[in-house]
């Protein structure tokens, strides 16, 4: 069902679709999703909206099979006339998307996922294995001593494609892997996988799974003592994940992100206050998979009012090169991606500690233009 904003005028010029998953394994994420588009859309409003015109928006559940995410967006754009979209979902949805809209709209998808998605109309913000894994995995190498990588995700696109990457970045900085295993989402229990990973001798884990699945695989690895002699390290473990994995299964447990509500600059301090303020003090946790949909609003309107149109092909004439600053800090568009300042964390202990932070890092898995 199609959701209208309540905080943003009925009256509104332009409609935007905000495709969030409310259900399904990355369920999760969805309240602090719609949280934060309702946030970017009153900053657009009262900075001028798109164009001169103020903006609405109408929201979906895409944490469904695409066939079904697909005719919740159509309702959107054919029976509600939403002229744009942004998307925080996972990648068999993007690609039935791209699809079903054809470059005739203007789509921003904002979360981590695998790369190489191209198509007119199309802009990601979310990082890339290159962005998280490319400048992180030597640096743990590095810092942690670590060299024998164990590669555990979900059973889909995003975690085969991000390890074919992580790959090669191990052997760049003179790891192998000696182990790699996909699971279903089905999967619950992990003492199985936990046994190989020991006996493998693995002394770093890259983690790709999702939600859930990644809870009851960091708590059991813990249980099992294996916290002892590797440490992992997630691209998808935010907030939220963190607090279900708890304190006390949370040693040497790394992550990977675009952003964390830990990092320190003005624009994270400002939306955090702003978040707050609106949400209250027992809001869903703010994460990077929850912000990105402010990120992916915001980039809509700079890349709109840059090109005067929500036209693609206007839009996709003045994406190059295209900067905007956001909680992330500044960012450029390149590529349809972002660049972005990376940050590795630590959460030992139940709350992600920066460790570490790369700057303006850009995507090797951007497209051509």
């Amino acid at each position: 069902m199609a959701l209208t904003l309540g905080t943003v005028s009925a009256t509104a010029d332009i409609k935007v679709g905000v495709l969030v998953p409310d259900s399904g394994p990355a369920g999760l994420f969805g309240p602090s999703t719609r949280n934060s588009a309702k946030l970017a859309a009153e900053k657009i409003n009262a900075s001028g909206g798109i164009n001169g015109e103020q903006i609405e928006l109408v929201f979906a559940d895409v944490g469904v099979p695409p066939a079904e995410a697909t005719q919740a967006a159509l309702r959107l754009w054919k029976g509600e006339g939403a002229q744009a979209f942004v998307g925080m979902h996972d990648s068999a949805v993007r690609e039935a998307l791209i699809g079903r809209f054809g470059g005739q709209v203007p789509y921003v998808y904002t979360p981590v996922y695998e790369g190489n998605s191209c198509a007119d109309g199309l802009y990601i913000t979310g990082e890339t294995p290159s962005q998280q894994l490319a400048p992180v995995i030597p640096h743990l190498a590095e810092k942690e001593g670590v060299s024998k990588w164990y590669l555990i995700g979900h059973d889909y696109n995003w975690p085969r494609d991000t390890n074919a990457l992580a790959k090669g970045y191990i052997a760049d900085a003179g790891g192998e892997v000696v182990g790699e295993e996909y699971v279903p989402f089905t999967v619950a229990e992990f003492d199985s996988s936990l046994q190989r990973i020991k006996e493998s001798g693995a002394d770093a884990v890259l983690i790709t799974l999702v939600g859930g699945g990644s809870v009851g695989f960091n708590v059991s690895f813990a249980g099992f003592g294996l916290d002892e002699r590797a440490i992992r390290l997630g691209t998808l473990i935010e907030e939220n994940t963190l607090a279900g994995i708890g304190a006390d299964n949370a040693d040497r447990l790394f992550s990977s992100s675009g952003y964390f509500a830990s990092i320190e600059t003005e624009g994270a301090a400002s939306f955090a206050a702003d978040y707050s303020a609106a949400y209250g003090a027992d809001a869903p946790a703010l994460n990077g998979l929850g912000q990105s949909a402010y990120e992916g609003l915001m980039l809509l309107a700079a890349l709109a009012n840059k090109a005067g149109s929500l036209d693609v092909a206007a839009m996709d004439a003045a994406a190059e090169g295209t900067t905007w600053t956001t909680p992330r800090g500044d960012n450029t568009l390149t590529g349809h991606h972002m660049a972005q300042t990376i940050y590795l964390a630590d959460g030992s202990g139940g709350a992600f500690n920066i460790v570490a932070s790369f700057d303006n890092v850009a995507s090797s898995e951007a497209c051509s233009n």
